[in-house]
């Protein structure tokens, strides 16, 4: 099988005899050339250097592992650096990529290993056929493992002897927590490196690179601004849906530019409509930095609290949709459990806090669930903002200046001289008390009688009202 660079499996990267090219290598070119406008837009503008990449600049500095790995060809092929990489990180960050890139140069060769379809036969394999590339002809195998947290504890421990003698260079990709999915003696082997989700700009860089490279679409489309903003909050921080995205929506330009006539000769401009047309995504519009972005979480915040969880769920996906981050979302959906659901369900507030953890950890776009989860419970839950209310009034009363002093039995009484000055005396220990709970004044002497907490007849509330006035007549005594 062909791999990218245009070498067999079992070829090498740089091989070919010095001399004038003949006739048979001019016919491969030739194939390769067609080969390649025939391959996937994302494929054509994959990165031939580190310099190319983009994003990941936190791995990439001077002197990191990756460049050592990918720069250590320049010798001839030999190997700096770290003999096993881990990429970890969400799709289309650039984990296979990296691979690629760190193959390229005089003296390697790229094999590629899919988790889902090799056996451990297969790895075996590929482990014997290195060790004769390396002590026969010199080349080092660059052996690219995609989704190895698919492989079985069996399937790992056979790249143990391949890692451990330096037999293949191995660069496994996943998108999971590889602290779980890779096997202890493999991991401590290897260099574990995390990605991270490319940005709107790295995005919207790419698109546009594509779109003017001679790999990409050598300049035969235009990029309209809202198309590009579309296709950048369509991609949610990954390089390869942006750059499909891009490609069928140029096909859906061209085609209708040819059907109006246009001259071949002349760029034709990508319209959001055809990115609409292409991709079947509506351009939501949305903008994170601007008003749509306040406007649309104020509605999804007042519909929760209005108790219209088909609103709530409308807003939410809009903001979903429009790639807002989910952990601000989930940190509004937390305000909200405590503000406006608050002790009417305290549930509420559990529910919020486990799906800010849970999106976090899954990431997205399962945690679209979590979110949606969330959003039914609070919006659904009955309402109360008592608490929030009684503490803004607390607040209010600490910012004009009452409350002054402490009464004295509450006062630290455990250092020297504090009995002296009366500290903790009278104080009643509430676990001596009938019910643990004692008659005697909590708050300043300005204070007293001061009620903050005012509970609703809502949900649990209910019976929380009636209970908070029974323990404020034993303690005030009234």
């Amino acid at each position: 099988m062909e791999d990218l660079f245009g070498s067999s499996d079992g070829g090498y990267a740089d091989g070919g005899e010095e001399g004038a090219p003949s006739a048979a290598s001019d016919a491969r070119a030739a194939k390769a050339a067609r080969d390649a406008q025939r391959s996937p837009l994302a494929v054509r503008m994959r990165p031939r250097t580190l310099d190319e990449v983009v994003g990941q600049q936190h791995l990439l500095g001077e002197a990191s592992p990756l460049r050592q790995l990918a720069e250590g060809a320049a010798a001839g092929g030999s190997v700096t650096g770290p003999s096993s990489v881990i990429l970890w990180g969400p799709p289309g960050t650039g984990k296979t990529t990296l691979a690629h890139v760190i193959a390229r140069g005089p003296g390697r060769k790229f094999v590629e290993l899919s988790a889902i379809t090799a056996g451990v036969k297969d790895v075996r394999r590929v482990m014997d056929e290195a060790l004769t590339a390396r002590d026969l002809h010199r080349t080092t195998t660059v052996l690219f493992l995609d989704e190895i947290h698919r492989f079985t504890k069996a399937q790992q421990d056979a790249l143990l002897p391949g890692v451990e003698n330096r037999w293949v260079v191995l660069v496994a990709a996943t998108t999971e927590n590889p602290s779980f999915s890779v096997v202890s003696p493999l991991l401590s082997r290897s260099l574990l490196l995390t990605l991270r989700p490319l940005t709107d700009q790295d995005i919207r860089g790419l698109v546009e690179r594509a779109a003017a490279d001679p790999r990409g679409l050598g300049g035969a489309v235009r990029l309209a601004d809202d198309a590009a903003d579309h296709l950048v909050r369509l991609a949610g921080g990954d390089a390869r849906r942006a750059l499909t995205a891009l490609e069928a929506a140029a096909a859906v330009a061209l085609g209708q530019a040819r059907d109006d006539g246009q001259d071949p000769a002349e760029p034709v401009t990508v319209e959001v409509a055809h990115t609409e047309k292409a991709v079947d995504a509506h351009a939501v519009r949305y903008d994170r930095a601007g008003d749509m972005h306040y406007d649309v979480v104020s509605a999804f915040i007042k519909s929760i609290r209005g108790s219209d969880v088909d609103a709530a769920l409308h807003y939410l996906a809009r903001m979903v949709e429009a790639g807002e981050d989910p952990r601000f979302i989930a940190r509004r959906i937390v305000i909200s459990a405590a503000e406006d659901i608050g002790m009417a369900d305290p549930t509420a507030l559990q529910t919020a806090v486990a799906a800010a953890q849970a999106v976090q950890l899954i990431g997205m776009p399962e945690g679209r669930i979590v979110l949606a989860e969330a959003v039914v419970h609070l919006a659904t839950a009955p309402k109360s903002n008592a608490a929030y209310m009684g503490i803004n009034a607390a607040i209010a009363d600490v910012r004009a200046g009452l409350g002054t002093g402490i009464p004295p039995h509450l006062r630290d009484a455990h250092y020297a001289g504090a009995e002296r000055l009366g500290h903790g005396k009278g104080y009643r220990y509430a676990h001596d008390a009938p019910h643990s709970v004692a008659r005697q004044q909590y708050p300043p002497d300005d204070l007293v009688g001061k009620d903050y907490y005012v509970p609703t007849a809502n949900g649990a509330e209910r019976e929380l009202q009636a209970r908070v006035e029974r323990l404020r007549g034993i303690v005030r005594g009234s």
